[in-house]
This record gives structure tokens, sequence and C-alpha cells, in this order.
């Protein structure tokens, strides 16, 4: 056996483990909110250029990600008419990025806009979007609204999925492997992105489909049980059934 196996062994998972750190490191300083002004989140990367001076013509510095926190500075209006809003998006980086691409919930209104959105919105965007909503305005009227909306999305969503992987699994290589049949599909990597907005699904195994599991659904009865998404939402549990 070579002599040298083991510690590159070492070397190379210590080197692996230092990656990982850092990429869960910077995630986070993604997630966590900037000081120094009201906190904003990003919800339409097509408007999210962050540039150097309040204007569409401005020197690009970077796109802002959707989900991204910044903290407002400041405001000011360009010479089209647009409002761009100063942000701080690190300790280090500043710029300016048009006010329509972020909502806050300290701003009135933006709960509104940013719903309006969301049902302007299809598939994964609309998901991402209602997920932005329910985290940022947790004491909005528009909740329920919204909830439906989530909970509808994922719904579709499992449709396609069951399709998708349907079509990817392949039942030779499935049966080939002794694992149970549905493990593979609850494994699905098509389910991966859906579960970080925090979605799951259940798996019927007779007819090999996907479904939501209704949690939204579930909090507009308990928490709005006299909205009027209230009856929608217990129609679809009942359904589920």
């Amino acid at each position: 056996m070579n002599p040298h196996f083991f510690p590159r062994t070492r070397c190379t998972i210590l080197l692996i483990s230092i990656a990982c750190f850092l990429q869960a490191s910077a995630f986070a300083r993604r997630r966590r909110p900037p000081a120094g002004g009201p906190v904003a989140i990003v919800v339409d990367e097509r408007l999210s250029a962050l540039r150097i001076t309040p204007e569409l013509s401005g020197k690009l510095l970077q796109r802002i990600s959707r989900g991204r926190f910044v903290a407002i500075k400041g405001q000011t209006h360009s010479r089209e008419g647009i409002v761009f809003c100063r942000v701080k998006v690190t300790r280090r980086t500043f710029g300016w990025i048009q006010r329509d691409a972020i909502v806050s919930p300290t701003h009135t209104g933006d709960d509104e806009r940013l719903m309006l959105l969301v049902k302007a919105s299809e598939d994964f965007d609309r998901i991402a979007r209602a997920r932005i909503f329910l985290d940022t305005f947790t004491q909005s009227r528009l909740r329920p609204a919204v909830l439906m909306l989530f909970g509808d999305a994922a719904e579709e969503a499992a449709q396609k999925l069951s399709r998708d992987a349907s079509r990817r699994l392949n039942e030779a290589e499935m049966n080939a492997s002794g694992a149970p049949q549905f493990s593979y599909f609850l494994n699905y990597n098509g389910l991966d992105r859906y579960n970080r907005q925090g979605i799951r699904f259940v798996f019927d195994r007779g007819h090999r489909k996907f479904h939501y599991d209704g949690a939204s659904w579930r909090e507009i009865i308990r928490r709005y049980p006299r909205s009027t998404e209230a009856d929608e939402a217990r129609k679809r549990l009942d359904a589920m059934k």
C-alpha cells in the first residue's frame, strides 16, 4: 500500500470540508440582513441591477439575486422618473437599485405590490416569490390569499414532477438496486429546490404520483378560519383524503 495514501486522503477530506464550510458561510451571509437601514428583499431579479449611479444607464456593479437582503440608505428619482434606492448589500458593497426590484416590511403597500407580482408569476417563480411574502409580511391581511396561491402552485408543481420523475427514473435500474421504488421517487433531485422553499410532497405509491402535503392550506384553516380562503382550503384537504 502506498504510504502516502492516508495523508493525501486526510488532506483531500480537509480541503473538501473547508470548501463546504466556506460555501455555507457565504450562504449564511447572503441570508443575513445587513445593518444600517430598513431591511428590504429583492423580489424581481429582472430589475435588480446594482449600479454606481441612480440611473438606468449607470455602470453595473452586480446583479443581486432574488431573496437577497439589502439595507436601504436613501432614495432619489432619476431623470426618467424611476425611483432608485441607495442600498447596502455587504459591509463594503453599496449601490443604487430600482425601487421596483425590492420590497420592505416597513414600507406601506409593499405587501400588496408583492402579492400582485406573485399572482402574475408562473411555476417556480410564483412559489419562490410567495415564500418571500410569507417570510416577510407575517402580519399582512393578504397572507391567506398568498398561502392559497402558494399551496395551489405547489400542487401544480407536484403534477409536473410526477411526470418528470416517471420519465427519468429507469425502472430496470431501480429494480436492480434492491431499494424500494418509492424511495427513488422521494429522493428525486427535482424535489430539491422545492424543499428549500419549505414545500414537502407525499408520494402516492399506487399511482406513482406526488402531491403537495397541504401545509399552507392547514395554516389557513388554523390561523384564518373565518377568511374566504378557509372554505377553499378545506375543499382541497378533503380532496387529498
